[in-house]
């Protein structure tokens, strides 16, 4: 074979191996895509399965339809009726002492509670849950927290000193979530302490009892029909006293605490006072309680504004004296 046929032949053999490996490289790629795609779409699932396995632990969620941490309330539809259980729970405060109330104030409403506080106080999560807020708001709430609870309440404590919780960090009841004073919108040292459902405020009122340091019964059935009355009933039993004026020595904090030897007494006094109101036990009858206490059903009646054909029910806070 001459010299030039060999060189051909060699030059052949090159391009024709080349073109098979650029050949085999396209078929391999071609293959390959369907599987890229297909471990896209497999990466895509497990990371959609993570977030759902993250979130899955959120509370409440058949009630609310989802997880902001952008807002502090945004009102939803509230259902007819919903059962809210109170059992886990902590007072936010030992203060026994509320300087306003839930309502109408200064021509716009007031959507929650002012408990008196000092400032450095210790603040606690009501329920267990998540904290799903903590923001600055310079005209409203100052330093604010908002946690979602596991009985699908949500609670804000707003003008706070210090917040010691994170966005999305589970907490339980009775933790440490924040310390009072007097951020934002505030004229003094206080807890602004708010209880909504779907957004909605309700009177914190028909929840706890502060100057008993209790809830008002271990659930609350809110009912759209009879709430505003629930309110308005609570807050006349709970409510704000006389003048509003309030005793240090109610006010369970680092402040009080230093003046121990007035305050004792004052406290057993207070004490002694709040012992005059009865929480109803489930069968429990005006006149069994009546009975109970020494004292005549007539009476029971005009302490508590009762009308002869109206029915007390359990938890509800009876006065009798």
């Amino acid at each position: 074979m001459s010299l030039k046929k060999t060189i051909k032949a060699l030059a052949f053999t090159v391009v024709f191996t080349f073109s098979g490996q650029q050949v085999a490289a396209q078929d391999l790629l071609a293959r390959q895509a369907p599987v890229d795609k297909k471990m896209k779409a497999v990466d895509t699932l497990t990371f959609q399965q993570l977030l759902d396995r993250e979130y899955s632990g959120l509370p409440a969620e058949d009630l609310y339809a989802d997880w902001s941490n952008e807002y502090a309330h945004r009102a939803t539809q509230l259902p007819e009726e919903y059962k809210i259980d109170l059992r886990d729970f902590c007072m936010p405060t030992p203060s026994r002492v509320i300087t306003s109330n839930f309502g109408p104030r200064w021509r716009r409403q007031h959507k929650g509670l002012d408990i008196k506080v000092y400032t450095g106080d210790t603040i606690r999560s009501a329920f267990s849950g998540v904290v799903r807020v903590v923001k600055y708001e310079a005209a409203g709430y100052g330093k604010y927290i908002v946690i979602r609870h596991d009985n699908g309440l949500e609670t804000i404590y707003g003008h706070l000193s210090k917040q010691i919780v994170k966005e999305n960090q589970r907490v339980k009841s009775g933790e440490v979530i924040g310390l009072g004073g007097s951020t934002g919108r505030s004229t003094g040292s206080h807890l602004h302490f708010e209880t909504r459902l779907c957004g909605v405020a309700l009177n914190p009122a028909v929840l706890f009892d502060f100057r008993a340091q209790d809830v008002t019964a271990d659930f609350y059935v809110y009912r759209k029909h009879s709430y505003e009355r629930d309110a308005r009933e609570a807050t006349r039993l709970r409510g704000v006293q006389g003048n509003g004026s309030y005793d240090p020595a109610d006010v369970h904090s680092t402040a009080a605490a230093k003046d121990r030897n007035s305050g004792t007494a004052k406290q057993k006094s207070y004490a002694s006072a709040t012992r005059k109101v009865h929480k109803v036990k489930k069968g429990e009858t005006l006149y069994r309680i009546a009975t109970k206490y020494g004292v005549s059903v007539e009476q029971l009646r005009k302490l508590n504004g009762l009308k002869k054909n109206s029915n007390i029910r359990q938890g509800q806070l009876i006065r009798y004296s």
